[in-house]
């Protein structure tokens, strides 16, 4: 029990912070201290510069060589093209409304891993867990995007037709694509960032977290959030329990054993991604539901990964 309470107040310090900032958004708002032009414009400049901007730090000061991991990348990917098509699957059959089902998706599917997973990662395994859990975020950050893209863009465009030229556009030109593409190269051939940009860089990427949770809070909206409880619950429950509870056993049947199958387990058990919000906003898609289902995962990671964790301690696992 005590290892259970230690391991709660673990998560709960890396969780709180990101929840007391998404309700101050909230209150805010209502004390008309900030306004919607202030959360459009927020939700905006996150999307077009702050995100990318941290996307590409990460990425560009990971060391590609020395944390390359073939067999864990290969078996991200098909587990989130998996369970991506059956979590579109699912919703498809009782989710009508295509901004809802596009918004639902992505809350299902999107991890915050860049920040809670990293942050996991590190404080369970020092160094070594922050390089794998980068060299993870190097794949799930286009890979997520794309699907995210995707999810946004075909069921809203259901009605004018499948245009794949338009899809590949979007995803071409999407601002976080786009860093990816630009730090890899700094990534494979260890090229150091200039101390200008780096500099510049870390001032944007810090604004990152706080200006979309902000935005996110000034989203919430309680009347809302009773409307759309049952399509949150259950973006909720296959975010948190379902997701890793079917992708953790087969990854250890697929042979992954101690740090990496933590790693994973902590990848498919972190809340939404606060970047789902604003995606969904920039693509039209239920932004109030995008905002409710982060709320909802934000708060449950608390008590499911708290308790993951505290399985595969007692479990010898680490």
């Amino acid at each position: 029990m005590h290892l259970y309470l230690q391991t709660l107040a673990f998560t709960g310090t890396i969780v709180a912070p990101i929840f007391f900032i998404l309700f101050l958004g909230f209150f805010l708002l209502r004390l008309r201290v900030i306004n919607e032009n202030f959360v459009n414009t927020a939700s905006k400049l996150v999307f077009t510069l702050t995100l990318p901007a941290l996307v590409f730090l990460a990425i560009a000061r990971m060391d590609f060589h020395a944390t390359f991991n073939p067999e864990l990348l290969g078996y991200v990917l098909i587990a989130t093209l998996i369970t991506y098509a059956l979590i579109w699957w699912l919703g498809s059959r009782w989710i009508s409304q295509p901004s809802d089902l596009a918004a639902f998706i992505q809350g299902a599917y999107r991890s915050n891993y860049g920040i809670i997973g990293l942050a996991v990662s590190y404080n369970l395994f020092g160094q070594s867990g922050l390089a794998q859990a980068s060299l993870l975020l190097a794949l799930i950050i286009p890979l997520y995007n794309v699907l995210a893209i995707i999810c946004l863009t075909l069921p809203l465009k259901r009605a004018d037709g499948l245009r794949l030229g338009r899809i590949a556009l979007e995803v071409a030109r999407n601002p976080l694509i786009l860093a990816v593409v630009l730090a890899l190269p700094f990534s494979y051939f260890n090229i150091g960032l200039p101390a200008l940009i780096a500099r510049t860089g870390d001032y944007f990427a810090d604004l990152t977290l706080p200006l979309a949770l902000l935005a996110i809070g000034g989203t919430l909206n309680l009347k809302s959030l009773r409307n759309s409880s049952g399509t949150a619950f259950w973006a909720t429950l296959i975010k948190l329990v379902l997701l890793p509870g079917l992708v953790t056993p087969v990854a250890w049947l697929a042979g992954f054993r101690g740090e990496e199958l933590v790693i994973l387990m902590v990848l498919f058990a972190s809340p939404t991604a606060a970047a789902s919000f604003v995606m969904a906003k920039a693509m039209g898609a239920n932004a109030e539901l995008s905002a409710n289902v982060i709320l909802t995962t934000t708060l449950g990671s608390v008590i499911t990964l708290s308790s993951a964790i505290y399985l595969v301690k007692l479990m010898g696992v680490i």
